[in-house]
C-alpha cells in the first residue's frame, strides 16, 4: 500500500525510526544498518517500506534503498523466515553480501545473523539461489557504491571517493560511510585524507 515516505526524522533507535510525515508520526521497524545510516533528528528522508498485515498487528519495515527492500522481500519469501529474520540479516549482512553468500553456497557468512543456524542458512541458499544471476549481483554492487558515494552529501565529491575507495579495499558500504561521515574531516581535506582518517575511525568501529 505504502511504496515510501518522505518526512522529518524524529528520533531512531537500534530497530525502530519515528518519521514524521504531514504531521502523522509513523514507527518503522529498521535494520541495524539503517539505523547506523541514518540522518540526525530533524533532517528529511525518503525511506521505501514494506506494510506486513497479521490478524494481531500491522507493521511497518523501512529501508534507505530499494535494493534493501528487495532482498527483505526475497528474504521474507524463505520458509522459517519472517520479518524480523530477515531485518535481523539485513542488520549484519548488506543487500549485496546476502547475494554473494548465496550465489557462493556461503553458509558461514549468512549464519552470522542472530537466529541464523546453518540449516536455516543451508535453506535460504536452496531456495533463492535459482533467483538470483551472478551478472546481476555484480551489476547491483556496482551501482551501490555508486549510490552510497553520491549519498554522503548529495554529491560526488572527496568523501565520496573515499567511500568508493574504502569498499574496494573489501569494507562493505554501510562501514564505509559509517567511517567516512564519523571521521574527522574539514571542507578542505582531499580524498586520499579523508581515506586515511576514515581508515583510522574503522579501527574503533
Amino acid at each position: 500500500m505504502l511504496s515510501y515516505i518522505k518526512g522529518e526524522v524524529v528520533e531512531v533507535e537500534e530497530d525502530l525510526l519515528i518519521l514524521e510525515s504531514n504531521e502523522i508520526g509513523y514507527n518503522i521497524r529498521i535494520s541495524g544498518q539503517t539505523a547506523a545510516n541514518l540522518p540526525r533528528a530533524g533532517e528529511r528522508i525518503k525511506i521505501y517500506t514494506y506494510m506486513h498485515v497479521r490478524e494481531d498487528a500491522i507493521n511497518l519495515f523501512g529501508f534507505m534503498t530499494k535494493d534493501d527492500l528487495n532482498v527483505f522481500k526475497l528474504l521474507i519469501g524463505v520458509s522459517g523466515i519472517g520479518p524480523k529474520g530477515a531485518l535481523g540479516i539485513l542488520s549484519v549482512l548488506s543487500a549485496d553480501d546476502i547475494r554473494f553468500a548465496v550465489l557462493s553456497d556461503d553458509v558461514k557468512t549468512i549464519s552470522k545473523a542472530p537466529g541464523v543456524g546453518s540449516k536455516t542458512a543451508q535453506r535460504l541458499i536452496i531456495e533463492l539461489k535459482d533467483k538470483l544471476k551472478l551478472e546481476d549481483a555484480f551489476e547491483q554492487r556496482l551501482e551501490n557504491n555508486q549510490a552510497v558515494a553520491q549519498g554522503i552529501d548529495g554529491r560526488g565529491d572527496a568523501k565520496g571517493e573515499a567511500v568508493l575507495a574504502l569498499t574496494a579495499l573489501g569494507y562493505s558500504n554501510s562501514e564505509a560511510l559509517r567511517a567516512v561521515k564519523e571521521a574527522d574531516i574539514t571542507e578542505d581535506m582531499d580524498s586520499e585524507t579523508i581515506l586515511k582518517a576514515a581508515l583510522k575511525k574503522l579501527t574503533f568501529l
